[in-house]
């Protein structure tokens, strides 16, 4: 050990010093390129960055199992957590492509500087393209705006739609539901799609409460009610994914408006995420073409 430790550093490398006793709970396999894990001595994991493996040209198999035997024999835990890369662009425009979309992947550079930047006094609103009340714009856009992040979490209880209401200000953002002038709370599609179980072949359990129960969950809890007017006319789906980017919606010249980046952010299923937002469209009637940003 001496030796070896001796011969990293007189060749340029460093010689670390670990204190405390072992306490890891878990193991992270981190696969994602060029990314990791930082250690926390009060809540201990190991981390393993995979990816590194395949950049210095090792087995990455044997690499992997000699990882987890070194766990077994130092008594650790058989417990693995398996971090993965988010679906690439080309995968996303691939499985459009695959419903019947024309789907295809453009720059930030080439937007002409439609892309903006998300402001904390924007409200985080649907992907709706029609005109609105609101004038607090420059929010990141979900389906059904929060109600997105309950879908994907299985989130049916007005208890829980609360807690992400809090959750979304928390991390520096204005909640929001909406609806409508002609249908009042039930004018948003995608709690209508929700509602009346057009999601369950897909395995989402419907909400355990009605429309104006959301809302009024939603605007308790500090959030705010948006209400769209006019009809539907979106001629394209832009999804985005420029992080703490977003496009502003024009009521006359409408287009859907996905924010992909913050389904990451708030912790969501980022594929389940983006397939319920293509079947909402579909469901929905509206324009099977797609613009990725990146």
């Amino acid at each position: 050990a001496d030796q070896g430790a001796n011969a990293v550093e007189n060749a340029g490398g460093v010689i670390e010093m670990h204190h405390g006793s072992h306490a890891e709970k878990v193991v992270y396999i981190n696969l994602v390129e060029n990314k990791t894990l930082e250690p926390d001595e009060d809540d201990q994991r190991f981390i393993v960055d995979g990816w590194a493996a395949g950049k210095f040209g090792l087995d990455v198999p044997k690499f992997l199992i000699a990882a987890a035997a070194t766990v077994e024999m130092l008594g650790g835990p058989k417990k693995a957590k398996i971090v993965i890369p988010s679906i690439s662009p080309a995968q996303i425009a691939e499985a459009l492509q695959g419903r019947g979309w024309d789907a295809e992947i453009v720059t930030d550079a080439s937007m002409a500087g439609q892309l903006v930047d998300v402001r904390p006094e924007g409200i985080l609103k649907c992907v709706d393209g029609r005109g609105s009340d609101n004038t607090r714009m420059g929010g990141p856009k979900m389906p059904g705006g929060i109600y997105a992040i309950a879908h994907n979490r299985g989130v049916t209880s007005i208890e829980g739609l609360k807690q992400i209401t809090k959750e979304v200000a928390s991390k520096g953002h204005l909640p929001s539901v909406h609806g409508d002038h002609s249908s009042d709370m039930l004018g948003c599609g995608f709690f209508k799609l929700w509602v009346t179980g057009r999601f369950d072949d897909m395995g989402y359990p419907r909400p355990q409460f009605d429309a104006d129960q959301g809302a009024n969950a939603v605007e308790n809890a500090g959030g705010v009610i948006e209400m769209h007017h006019g009809s539907h006319a979106e001629k394209v789906v832009y999804i985005n994914l420029v992080e703490n980017k977003t496009l502003e919606p024009d009521e006359d010249d409408q287009r859907f408006i996905v924010d992909g980046w913050a389904a990451g952010k708030f912790g969501l299923d980022v594929p389940k995420f983006l397939i319920a937002a293509a079947a909402t469209v579909e469901m929905l009637g509206g324009p099977k073409k797609a613009k990725i940003v990146i």
